[in-house]
């Protein structure tokens, strides 16, 4: 299934390496990957998407599944782009659903404060899950042992899926081939380098050969991609305002791969309005306005290619 990423057709990402009973979707960054494992009809989806791509996913995983239902889906961690499909999943298949422990309060309750979702200005329908995933954990998925590894620092209660035979992560946004996602509790006043500096180095223990992460491809160089990680880690400890003015270009590129094109003024309203958007501001940007920020914003991002500007139109590119 070759195609655009994020996009109709979704590209399908595979390597030698894989057992037969999985499948990986390369989904871009609006929707994180998917791992699909298939043995007989013991079926499993790691991780969703994000919800405008929940059609996408639905279909992506019946065509996969031919005839089969979807018997079970895992969250690595509940960000809008990791769980967004868990809802339309659920209303197709109702497959058996997995979170991470600490998250279960909160979604039993739906409290979109607590699931991130109100402070970053995202969307996720509201899903049900039946049971917990704890550091330690074992699982059985495509006919593979799996351990459970806490991962915090990106999101303080985010896991990692482990087959110590096969030397195969599912790392989430802890680890990518080039870097990790943004430090969220930092821009709090949290914790999150130290865990996450401690995440790289579980991550380097584990030995693994090839990882899936959350975005991007998979890859085998996991040492180089950890040292790399490490360098990333460094450079944003040194000056936590580098992980705050990151963490407001992902958001309002996040914003953009979902609208694909806004008004400047538009923009800039969205981002007055998201609480985690306005406690940045406050926090480390307390003598700017926010059309100031957001004017460097889309300075900085149609400086790299990832938008462009048209007039007052704030238009995405992919």
């Amino acid at each position: 299934m070759a195609g655009r990423r994020g996009g109709i057709p979704l590209s399908e990402a595979s390597v030698p390496e894989l057992p037969a009973t999985m499948r990986v979707f390369e989904r871009g960054w609006l929707s994180a990957n998917n791992i699909l494992f298939v043995d007989g009809d013991d079926t499993v989806l790691v991780d969703t998407g994000y919800v405008t791509h929940a059609p996408q996913t639905v279909a992506l995983v019946e065509a996969a599944l031919q005839g089969r239902p979807l018997a079970r889906i895992v969250n690595t961690h509940l960000h809008s782009d990791h769980c967004g499909g868990n809802a339309a999943l659920q209303a197709r298949w109702q497959p058996r659903t997995a979170i991470p422990a600490a998250e279960a309060d909160a979604v039993a309750a739906w409290d979109t404060d607590a699931l991130s979702y109100k402070a970053t200005g995202q969307q996720c329908d509201r899903f049900t899950f039946d049971s917990v995933l704890q550091d330690g954990d074992s699982l059985r998925l495509g006919g593979i042992n799996w351990q459970v590894v806490a991962a915090p620092g990106h999101d303080p209660h985010a896991v990692m899926l482990f087959a110590p035979a096969q030397r195969i992560l599912i790392s989430g946004d802890a680890l990518w081939e080039n870097g990790f996602g943004v430090i969220f509790p930092e821009l709090e006043g949290e914790s999150g380098f130290a865990e996450q500096a401690v995440v790289l180095e579980r991550i380097a223990e584990l030995d693994a050969r090839l990882v899936i992460p959350g975005h991007g491809q998979m890859f085998t160089d996991v040492a180089a991609a950890v040292e790399r990680a490490k360098g990333r880690l460094g450079y944003l400890r040194a000056d936590p305002a580098r992980n705050a003015s990151h963490a407001v270009k992902v958001l309002v590129k996040f914003k953009l791969l979902e609208q694909q094109r806004m008004a400047r003024a538009e923009l800039v309203s969205w981002m007055e309005a998201a609480p985690l958007m306005v406690r940045i501001r406050e926090r480390f940007m307390p003598s700017q306005e926010m059309a100031e920020i957001c004017a460097q914003t889309v300075r900085a991002l149609a400086g790299v290619g990832a938008l462009q500007v048209d007039g007052e139109w704030v238009v995405n590119r992919d």
